[in-house]
């Protein structure tokens, strides 16, 4: 999948949630849910747009690294961000054996970079590289801003889920509608918007991983490095604690055991159809 088919992917999925919410306006009958709805949902993501690097960051106990502590992660760092024309993002280290790694920032200017130390003992250079050209790509695509405007319009869906039995459909004062109709928006209202508020993310792995692997210009590396990455985190995922979610959103790899069902509402796309891509990328498929 190229830049531009997932780029169209990820304007119709947003489009869908848009649709989703004009729809439930329309057949709620009025407009002044919607415009509540709006406007809290706005509030609570600009926040989180705002904030969620340091929230991630917290939430891993990441603290600041110097050049003289980790050499081989700045100068990285720096070779692709000036390759890119962009500037040196901050750099931390999280103390966790769980290997994985994370980029977040609303932009270029504010954007920081975080390894745990077990995908730096983990990894060699060249796929530590292919890892963080991937994650400088999620900050060059302003991912952050993108993901920020897919949670606003899936709580906008939940918002009117929740209140489903509370608000009359239809408009009238006294008419609740069909009871089955807002127990259905109820219950799949919510699953709607957070499948699709996945798929978005989706979208936007596979393209930072093609994105990141089209700067370094060596596709396998990036492969190699997520094999490696999703036996390191079978073998030492991170606890499922709620503060950790909104760093594990982040992060290259998912965080957690995951299997079954869990698949479903997964960030992540399969490991096997990333490398997948990866190999089509390299002329191996």
């Amino acid at each position: 999948m190229n830049r531009f088919a997932n780029g169209v992917k990820t304007a119709f999925l947003l489009g869908l949630l848009g649709a989703v919410i004009l729809v439930i306006g329309a057949w709620w009958g009025g407009s002044t849910g919607l415009v509540i709805a709006l406007v809290i949902a706005v509030g609570i993501n600009g926040f989180a747009y705002w904030n969620s690097g340091k929230l991630a960051l917290r939430s891993m106990h990441a603290r600041s690294v110097t050049e003289a502590e980790q050499p081989a992660m700045y100068r990285i760092v720096r070779e692709l961000a000036a390759q890119q024309g962009q500037p040196l993002p901050s750099l931390y280290v999280s103390p966790t054996m769980a290997p994985n790694a994370f980029a977040t920032g609303r932009n270029p200017d504010n954007a920081a970079v975080c390894c745990t130390e077990g995908i730096l003992a983990l990894l060699d250079e060249r796929e530590l590289k292919g890892v963080l050209a991937h994650e400088l790509a999620h900050v060059y695509n302003r991912d952050i801003l993108i993901a920020s405007v897919a949670a606003t319009l899936a709580s906008v869906i939940v918002f009117f889920a929740q209140f489903a039995w509370l608000i009359p459909i239809g408009g009238r004062a006294g008419d609740r509608g069909n009871p089955l109709g807002a127990l259905l928006l109820m219950i799949l209202g919510p699953i709607a918007a957070t499948m699709i508020q996945f798929a978005i993310s989706r979208s936007r792995e596979f393209q930072a991983d093609q994105s990141g692997a089209g700067v370094t210009g060596d596709p396998l590396a990036l492969a190699s490095a997520l094999r490696k990455l999703e036996r390191g985190t079978q073998a030492a995922p991170l606890p499922p604690q709620p503060e950790l979610e909104t760093a594990s959103a982040l992060m290259i790899a998912n965080p957690f055991r995951a299997g079954g069902m869990s698949r479903l509402f997964s960030t992540h796309p399969p490991t096997a159809d990333r490398v997948a891509r990866l190999e089509e990328m390299a002329g191996l498929r």
